[in-house]
């Protein structure tokens, strides 16, 4: 079985700046939406949803504030470079930023 990160959800850890809560949001909107399969949730199941993505966000905040590494912070900037490569090379074309 292959596994994959969904390509919406960006790594949050080992940054400088470390990850600030508005990341840690939208990456935990990302992956309840893809848990769910609802981009935006029924008039039903907007509570649900959204209590979802709270408990996600705490659970996400707890782990980066926690996770240890020796390896040095990552430049934000270096690693978007690299991801506009890849992505220039996947799809045979140059990406904006």
């Amino acid at each position: 079985m292959e596994t994959s990160v969904c390509r919406n959800i960006k790594t949050l850890f080992n940054f400088d700046p470390p990850a600030s809560d508005e990341e840690i949001r939208a990456a935990s909107l990302q992956f309840v939406r893809k848990l769910s399969g609802y981009n935006t949730p029924s008039k039903a199941n907007e509570a649900r949803f959204s209590l979802a993505v709270d408990e996600v966000f705490q659970a996400g905040r707890r782990l980066l504030d926690t996770l240890e590494t020796g390896a040095p912070p990552r430049d934000r900037e270096t690693e978007a470079q690299k991801a506009r490569r890849r992505a220039a090379e996947r799809f045979g074309r140059q990406l904006t930023a």
